[in-house]
């Protein structure tokens, strides 16, 4: 296996790419693998390690190359940075596909919670200029071919986790500010096929956050398969022993199967070009 660790803007170890990579050994040798790049939550103001490499090591074992996304957070989560963030890790993933044995038209893009939110806001904001034209980057270079997201943040009124929608726009942003960064607002026929998951008792980010996605997400016809699970809080992972970190409420086997749901749904939902 390969193993390192990209920063993504020259001289700013702050935003990181975490590769995990298959090795390439003529009898190991596979056909072009899918990719995954996993943003982890934590509300904008950290990165949660439970939602970090133990998810990349479980999906790595599903034959994929995996990278772990470490964007902008704290007092530099304020939109567009960290979108702009996820554009350059999708588009740095596309452009290496060679190097990695990747196939470029399989790259998902899989976000925890406030990871959600900034996977989920790739996914619908991918195509918009200013992106291009910071990151000099060509169209549809930073699209991801899939979405995963667990238990995401999407809309900023209603029903939104306001620590993530105050870090990512401020505490006083008026109601078209509101709308223009409700995620569900700004699903299109461009927006990449999704899978989602969320938990009904999740009392931090509401189970309407994810309903409400794949709500618009049917309005346009784009492919969703979502998942609510009756039982369990946020922050689930994995939902196994090794993510709960001794809370045993974080573990339930039946959530954990969402893992090889979506590993099923990414085999059917974007198949090989």
């Amino acid at each position: 296996m390969l193993h390192e660790v990209i920063e993504l803007y020259d001289n700013d170890p702050r935003v990181t790419l975490t590769a995990y990579i298959h090795g390439d050994a003529p009898e190991l040798r596979a056909p072009e693998r899918p990719a995954l790049i996993v943003f982890p939550g934590g509300g904008l103001s950290y990165l949660s390690e439970r939602e970090a490499e133990p998810v990349a090591v479980r999906f790595f074992g599903e034959g994929m190359n995996v990278f772990v996304l470490r964007y902008s957070i704290g007092d530099l989560a304020h939109f567009p940075l960290p979108l702009l963030d996820a554009s350059l890790a999708v588009s740095y993933v596309r452009r290496s596909a060679e190097k990695y044995r990747i196939d470029p038209h399989r790259i998902f893009a899989l976000g925890f919670s406030a990871g959600g939110y900034i996977a989920a806001m790739l996914g619908v904001r991918w195509h918009e200029p200013f992106i291009r034209e910071e990151l000099d980057i060509g169209y549809g270079e930073n699209r991801p071919d899939g979405l995963i997201l667990a238990y995401p943040v999407i809309t900023a009124k209603e029903f939104a986790h306001r620590g993530t929608i105050e870090l990512s726009i401020g505490e006083d942003a008026d109601e078209a500010e509101l709308e223009e960064h409700s995620l569900e607002m700004l699903v299109t026929e461009k927006t990449p096929p999704a899978f989602l998951w969320h938990t009904a008792e999740d009392t931090a980010v509401p189970v309407e956050n994810s309903l409400l996605f794949a709500f618009a997400l049917s309005s346009y016809g784009v492919p969703f398969e979502l998942h609510v699970y009756p039982n369990g809080p946020h922050g689930l992972s994995l939902a196994t022993r090794e993510t709960s970190c001794g809370n045993r409420g974080l573990e339930d086997s039946h959530v954990a199967d969402w893992v090889r749901l979506a590993v099923e749904w990414m085999r059917t939902a974007v198949p090989r070009i």
